[in-house]
């Protein structure tokens, strides 16, 4: 008997700091996993898989996760009725958006057309200690200029081959990025928060591991003072063969926008 498939697009929204990242693995916690969970309880006797946009790493957050939810047989009941019951059921740290069904046709991988990742970070004193799941603390003094001024270069289609860790055959190296700034962070507020604090924001129709915490890793080397502003332009250069190796914590990385053709 040929089985009826009903298609899902579900947005969530995760602080991703005791989360060993999105994918599910043995033996460790993770977002995928938690979702997995969640609906073998409240639809228990249904077939189902589900697909990420994207895979984030350990202690990534999202504020605008996506997810394909793969249904057979019997579909979801009233949006309205089921969104509240799955969140009361979900951990505190996940919260469902939004659903709505999407066609068979639908790829969420392919018909990915943006998705825009804000990283938080802040220098020149210790953070509340509330800080840690979502804002990485500096403790050196920064030249933000600098920073600011050298972040756009990123912008174009590259050989980022540079920005990724454990690169393996066939990936595909060659990315375009649509906008890469460093801006002041109005994105997450609290009394706890410090008084000045700053977001470098990258947009592109996807990347690779690391790159971004790559990217951003350099920045900050560069408003140290250990690289300067040519080695982040010579780091785009494959025939110059500059290896960068700092990867900025997954906590201040976050998923902020995913936007389908």
């Amino acid at each position: 008997m040929k089985r009826t498939r009903y298609y899902y697009l579900i947005r969530i929204q995760y602080l991703g700091f005791r989360y060993s990242g999105w994918q599910k693995q043995p033996g460790r916690k993770t977002v995928e996993g938690m979702l997995d969970k969640t609906f073998r309880h409240v639809l228990p006797d249904a077939k189902f898989k589900i697909l990420g946009s994207g895979r984030t790493d350990s202690k990534v957050s999202a504020l605008d996760g996506v997810f394909e939810l793969f249904l057979d047989d019997t579909p979801l009941p009233d949006f309205e009725t089921f969104l509240p019951i799955f969140n009361r059921n979900l951990p505190p740290d996940i919260r469902a958006l939004d659903i709505k069904s999407v066609s068979k046709d639908f790829n969420i991988i392919k018909n990915s057309k943006s998705k825009e990742y804000v990283y938080l970070f802040s220098y020149g004193e210790k953070n509340h200690p509330f800080c840690a799941p979502f804002l990485y603390n500096v403790i050196e003094n920064l030249n933000i200029s600098l920073m600011k001024e050298v972040a756009p270069h990123f912008v174009g289609t590259h050989d980022f081959s540079t920005y990724t860790a454990r690169l393996k055959p066939n990936t595909q190296v060659i990315r375009t990025v649509d906008y890469c700034e460093i801006l002041e962070n109005d994105l997450i507020y609290g009394s706890f928060l410090p008084n000045n604090s700053y977001k470098l924001v990258v947009r592109g129709q996807g990347f690779m591991r690391y790159q971004i915490r790559m990217i951003m890793g350099a920045l900050i080397q560069l408003g140290k003072g250990e690289l300067g502003k040519q080695e982040i332009l010579d780091s785009l250069n494959p025939d110059i063969k500059l290896r960068l190796t700092t990867v900025a914590p997954g906590s201040g990385l976050i998923l902020n926008e995913v936007k389908f053709d």
